[in-house]
């Protein structure tokens, strides 16, 4: 079956360049880097959410796609100084969307809102300290609001206990579920896996399970350190879940699993996009998923790093990779 599956989710046509990428400008939100894509429909247009890197921490933004190219991302979700967990960062990840695979995923309004969830970290830095999942509302997608619960590590299970990470935020059969990867506390060569909340109305959330939906594989399998970065979506008459594995030989890359109930998940072992050979904008990691179909094609977007030819000083900060956002199609 995961043969077949792969077959069906195949993306191989990868575009050569980023379709997003870092200014390498001190004082743009996305100076140092572009990470975590969502990608989604709304009101006939092809909208897509970014998280930006700028040395100090994470920051999100909102970009079109035009026909032809996409536009600059706009900042939409930005930190907050007053805030105890916005402080440095705000990293929107996800908005409720159709969920069909081979739909619009069209964004969904719930009485007259969007819903999404964002995950920040408590230091200044690159992801420094425990991370949380927040939930937050708008109604035209660039003012932003927080609602409801929030998610900490310190009430999951030891697998999460380091922090949580990027999450997917869907509303099926009237409650919602909140996907999301986590580490463990270990203080070197930690593991991320991905689990999931259930939740009847975003104010108070129910762990599914004790432990890790999707757990990372055996020794030498291409996620048997990472196995984060969930995007769930129906596909006819299964679920799948999209995500990146990271391999103990240091290689990224995108793959998945799939359930019949959400609950119990079926590791595919198969790769849907693998890094790039030298020169390319994915020769270091591809890995992030965010997958819609648009104009018939199934397009799988996903952050690419490789490594600049020469570092560039950005302020006091001296950047050596080029991390944005690929494209790949069926």
């Amino acid at each position: 079956m995961s043969a077949d599956l792969a077959t069906r989710l195949a993306t191989p046509h990868k575009e050569p360049e980023l379709v997003l990428a870092p200014t390498l400008r001190e004082g743009d939100f996305h100076s140092h880097g572009v990470d975590c894509p969502f990608v989604f429909h709304h009101r006939g247009r092809l909208g897509m959410t970014v998280v930006g890197w700028d040395g100090l921490g994470y920051q999100t933004g909102l970009s079109w796609f035009d026909g032809t190219s996409w536009s600059t991302p706009e900042l939409i979700l930005g930190r907050d100084p007053d805030s105890p967990h916005r402080r440095y960062n705000a990293a929107l990840t996800s908005i409720v969307r159709d969920v069909d695979l081979r739909g619009d995923g069209e964004l969904l309004a719930i009485d007259g809102w969007y819903y999404g969830t964002f995950h920040a970290y408590p230091a200044a830095g690159y992801e420094a300290g425990p991370g949380i999942v927040g939930i937050v509302r708008s109604r035209d997608l660039r003012t932003w609001e927080e609602y409801g619960a929030q998610l900490r590590p310190e009430d999951g299970g030891a697998w999460e206990r380091g922090g949580l990470y990027k999450s997917w935020l869907m509303h099926t059969d009237g409650e919602f579920w909140l996907f999301y990867n986590a580490k463990d506390a270990s203080p070197r060569g930690w593991q991320e896996q991905t689990g999931a909340a259930r939740s009847a109305d975003l104010l108070g959330w129910e762990r599914v399970g004790d432990g890790p939906l999707v757990r990372n594989g055996p020794p030498g399998s291409l996620d048997d350190r990472f196995a984060s970065d969930p995007c769930v979506l129906w596909d006819g008459d299964r679920w799948v879940m999209f995500y990146f594995g990271l391999c103990s030989d240091g290689r990224a890359r995108e793959t998945f699993a799939h359930s019949s109930d959400l609950r119990t998940w079926h590791r595919s072992e198969q790769v849907l996009i693998d890094m790039g050979g030298p020169g390319s904008v994915d020769a270091t990691y591809a890995h992030k998923p965010a997958v819609i179909t648009h104009r018939g094609r199934l397009e799988h977007y996903y952050c690419a790093v490789a490594p600049l030819t020469e570092p560039v000083r950005i302020g006091s900060y001296l950047q050596r990779e080029r991390r944005g956002i690929a494209l790949a199609r069926s």
